[in-house]
């Protein structure tokens, strides 16, 4: 079990329990730590809900890195986990006012700031980016990255609006849970999100267009749930491969090649179809139309009642000629092919 001492590390800012074999439920206490910047408990043998303690308050308001994946946590996710992340919430940059602010503190106690600054850059953790896992300095987490992972956990249910407040994070992977519902479309103001990682649960529903708002994202994983309609397109979008969204049967569209129904989609040929209809060549090839069927009908019934009354009688004296002359010259021409 995780030592309940740790509370007393008031000044505790990095925390990497990685790779060990902990067996202990969620150690909610550690939010009452006002510095605690960086949890890393991956790869060990945690369980259980994240249960939240109403008794500690503010709650975890400095974290940046949250690394909880590779363990047995389950339930579903309490809003209230993510409200309080301030330190994720803000867009600002923190990668020199915490450093400073920590040898400024380390200099008002005795301690010589260089001496902290070397032990900052002896300290790393471990990151997925663009799926492959990089070793980041301490000191580089704090420049780059704003993490959330609960990876390869049991997580259920639907994955709570509320995360959409988190609009300085960067890197968000939820894959390998149980999560069901819809994906939220408050995600779309994570606006400084890189790397989205939802695969391999079971989310149903449409993408949601909106997330193409998300112009700094760089990778995307869809793949393995069960959603479905048309990918939406635009920005990012337009440069994700088919990887991105294998595994969910009902989707259609670029870069698959399922196509979408047309009821799906717009139909391009539709509004062209419609400016057709309305263009001055297609009025008159219709006007044409009409007046060579009306013709047509018209001539018919003239030269009926023409031939029938037999008026008037130079018009019908003039065709039974030309009909007499040709049919003349019609037999001899037979009589000379016999001969």
């Amino acid at each position: 079990m995780l030592p309940r001492s740790l509370i007393n590390c008031t000044s505790l800012k990095f925390l990497n329990l990685a790779n060990n074999k902990l067996n202990d439920t969620f150690p909610h206490w550690l939010g009452g730590l006002p510095d605690l910047r960086v949890v890393i408990l991956r790869s060990n043998r945690f369980h259980g809900p994240l249960n939240i303690s109403g008794d500690v308050k503010p709650y975890f308001p400095s974290l940046r890195v949250a690394d909880l994946s590779g363990n047995e946590f389950s339930g579903l996710l309490p809003p209230i986990f993510f409200q309080n992340l301030r330190a994720m919430k803000h867009e600002r940059n923190l990668s020199k006012t915490v450093i400073q602010q920590d040898l400024e503190d380390a200099s008002s106690k005795g301690i010589n700031p260089d001496y902290i600054f070397n032990l900052y850059r002896q300290v790393s953790v471990n990151v997925t980016i663009k799926r492959s896992e990089r070793e980041l300095e301490y000191i580089r987490t704090l420049q780059l990255l704003t993490a959330i992972d609960f990876s390869n956990n049991r997580f259920y249910g639907k994955i709570p609006d509320v995360i959409g407040e988190l609009r300085a994070i960067q890197l968000l992977n939820m894959s390998h849970n149980r999560f069901t519902g819809r994906i939220p479309q408050s995600m779309a103001q994570l606006v400084a999100l890189q790397s989205l990682d939802l695969s391999s649960n079971r989310l149903s529903g449409r993408i949601p267009s909106q997330l193409t708002k998300l112009t700094f994202l760089e990778v995307l994983n869809f793949s393995h749930n069960k959603l479905e309609g048309p990918i939406p397109h635009g920005n990012q979008f337009n440069t994700f491969e088919n990887d991105s969204y294998g595994g969910n049967m009902g989707l259609c569209g670029f870069p698959l090649t399922k196509q979408c129904d047309s009821g799906e989609g717009p139909n391009p040929a539709a509004p062209k179809l419609k400016e057709d209809e309305g263009s001055p060549i297609s009025f008159f090839w219709k006007l044409v139309m009409m007046g060579y069927g009306s013709g047509v009908v018209l001539g018919l019934s003239t030269g009926y009642i023409v031939f029938t009354i037999g008026r008037p009688w130079w018009f019908v004296r003039m065709v039974e000629r030309d009909w007499q002359r040709n049919f003349t010259r019609w037999i001899r021409r037979v009589q000379r092919t016999r001969n």
